[in-house]
């Protein structure tokens, strides 16, 4: 029986890839793998993660655009740069930056 770890970051938290050149906020945590076979092959063996740890889905960037990315724990480290998110779906989803976390933005019903 396999051990799940609590996740490290939080939803709205702002990170960087350890690895490649990206970062993004954190807009839902997995607390194992969950994504497709298919997906977990084509990542590379020799950085391929384990799948017994928790993995987010990311608004991410990097220098050339903008995507929604899936990344394991140990692949993340915060982000302190300040430096401001273009992707089109933070404003969507978050507001108020402070102290690398964004609040999430609660949806008005009209």
């Amino acid at each position: 029986m396999s051990t799940i770890r609590n996740a490290r970051f939080q939803i709205g938290q702002v990170v960087r890839h350890r690895l490649y050149p990206f970062r993004g906020v954190i807009f839902d945590v997995d607390p194992t793998f969950s994504n497709t076979e298919e997906w977990y092959a084509s990542i590379p063996q020799d950085v391929r993660p384990q799948k017994d740890q928790p993995f987010y889905h990311l608004l991410a960037e990097n220098a050339d655009t903008e995507y929604i990315a899936y990344v394991s724990e140990q692949n993340l480290v915060p982000d302190a740069s300040d430096e401001p998110l273009r992707h089109p779906q933070v404003p969507e989803l978050f507001e108020d930056l402070r102290e690398g976390v964004f609040r999430f933005r609660f949806l008005q019903e009209h």
